[in-house]
């Protein structure tokens, strides 16, 4: 198969938005830590909190980091393959362009790692809000119940 000069460039629109989705986490996680970080000045008693997130924010961060690197290092050698294109080394162009998509699947497999990350622990503050909602429930039925006995 030959290589065109059309099929990397192609990879510039994907590469670009994919850098702006993780880009996008970045800032979520910025501020889900300054947020963080507020809290724990605020009340610097809830240590169990502060260091149950702790660890999952700095995987999810490191995750993204990584995810930034190998996006960037996918679009660098996009470029370069491009490049040898022109140049008219094809051969060479191949592996760049190669080594372009395999940073560039390393980056989405990063990606679904801390999208799998965030889910869990979406999951796990949902099910601490349905705790509460249970006791909360349990409480009213009982205090209901109750009050169905006295009539």
């Amino acid at each position: 198969m030959e290589l065109q000069l059309s099929t990397p460039a192609l990879l510039f629109s994907a590469i670009t938005l994919l850098m702006l989705a993780f880009t996008n986490r970045f800032l979520a996680i910025a501020s889900l830590i300054r947020g963080l970080h507020k809290k724990f000045k605020e009340s610097p008693d809830e240590e169990k909190l502060v260091v149950e997130q702790l660890h999952n924010l700095r995987r999810r961060l490191s995750l993204i980091k990584n995810m930034q690197l190998f996006g960037i290092f996918s679009f660098l050698l996009c470029v370069t393959c491009m490049f040898l294109l022109f140049q008219g080394y094809t051969i060479a162009a191949n592996w760049v362009f190669v080594g372009s998509m395999g940073s560039l699947l390393i980056a989405l497999a990063l990606s679904l790692i801390e999208i799998q990350i965030s889910t869990k622990a979406l999951n796990l503050e949902l099910s601490d809000m349905e705790d509460v909602f249970a006791k909360r429930s349990s409480t009213l039925d009982s205090f209901f119940r109750k009050e169905n006995k006295k009539e």
